[in-house]
């Protein structure tokens, strides 16, 4: 069925005896839309439920899906194994990460403390990989075997405060944050002094969360000030920080980068793994043209990046080649500790080779 949903949406693309596509085989109504981006999707599940291997089989994948496809009672089992990690304790030393008090902690410092390393770095887009499949395995673990689900952002473009994944009900993840008006722009810097800071203007929010079911969820960690740590560890941010959970839904940024023609653009537009890399992480001037992962910051899933297959990795192992360090390869390892061992890159190339993954979008 899944398959046959495939081949419809690409006979609607007028795709389905056109493989790879390209940009100008479809029409500007199908990418605006959305429908391109459904039927690159269509080819991506295709060809992965095709490359089973190892431990990974047609009985034990994960499908990963969007949030509206999900019913409500799935959508409150998940939040569920969310709350389920916010209560587990922390396994981290309480010497080195004072403020960790849950595994949900954990889980934070997990990318906190790798951020001066892996973002802008050839290894940005196979940790986060390995990272949410982290999330994943411990949701697990909490009652939620089904896959990680994702928001599909183009749909909410215009308004991220309207979607079903934040409106506030018992079925979301929380509405927005308590209106604070008469707020800044915001503001992101880049350590280049060659490219200029982002400035957006202030969302919808800006507080408090005050609905929803992770109203009385405290975060303790951070702020963490990772300009001034590079490469290593972030010294600062380790302690208990208590505060509540702030939010400021803001259409600014998606609507900017990440609608459905971003989307399609990147994975259509990018020939090589350097282009796809660079159109990603929005490096230097590619921000205004084609960036895309600034439209995501403070939001959920890297779902887009599995469309584009990772074959190879380009980069070196540093934010930014600073300080200078070589080039990455397929050799070289990434962890997620203390909740999953090093891997070598080139392990975690395919998400239906088993070991560790076994996961496709839907």
């Amino acid at each position: 069925m899944k398959l046959l949903t495939g081949y419809l949406l690409l006979q609607t693309a007028g795709l389905a005896t056109a493989l790879p596509p390209k940009l100008e085989d479809f029409k500007q109504k199908a990418i605006d839309s959305g429908v391109a981006l459904k039927a690159l999707n269509g080819i991506a599940l295709a060809k992965a439920l095709t490359k089973f291997s190892g431990t990974c089989t047609p009985s034990k994948v994960k499908y990963r899906r969007e949030w509206r496809t999900i019913s409500k009672p799935d959508r409150r089992k998940f939040i569920a194994a969310v709350k389920c990690i916010m209560a587990k304790p922390s396994t981290l030393p309480p010497e080195e990460v004072p403020g960790a008090k849950s595994l949900y902690d954990d889980i934070v410092w997990a990318h906190a403390r790798r951020s001066g390393l892996v973002h802008n770095s050839g290894t940005f887009l196979l940790f986060h990989r390995y990272y949410l499949h982290t999330y994943e395995t411990e949701l697990s673990a909490c009652g939620w075997t089904a896959g990680l689900p994702y928001w599909e952002w183009g749909l909410d473009i215009t308004g991220p405060h309207l979607s079903p994944i934040f409106d506030g009900s018992d079925t979301s993840l929380g509405g927005d944050g308590e209106f604070i008006p008469n707020r800044p722009p915001f503001s992101i810097p880049w350590i280049d002094p060659l490219t200029p800071e982002i400035i957006i203007p202030p969302g919808t929010g800006g507080g408090c969360v005050k609905t929803g079911p992770f109203v009385h969820h405290k975060v303790r960690l951070g702020p963490f000030n990772m300009t001034e740590t590079f490469p290593v560890e972030p010294e600062d941010g380790r302690g208990d920080n208590e505060r509540c959970l702030i939010r400021d839904l803001n259409k600014g940024g998606i609507e900017r980068w990440a609608s459905f023609r971003n989307s399609t653009e990147l994975i259509l537009g990018s020939g090589d793994i350097f282009e796809f890399h660079v159109n990603a992480v929005s490096a230097s001037d590619w921000i205004e043209r084609k960036g895309i992962r600034d439209g995501w910051i403070g939001f959920i899933g890297f779902g887009r990046c599995w469309i584009w297959r990772v074959g190879d990795v380009f980069g070196t192992g540093t934010w930014l080649n600073i300080p200078p360090s070589p080039n990455v390869t397929v050799e070289d390892s990434i962890d997620v500790l203390p909740h999953q061992p090093p891997r070598k890159l080139k392990e975690l190339m395919s998400t239906v080779a088993g070991s560790p993954f076994c996961f496709v979008y839907v």
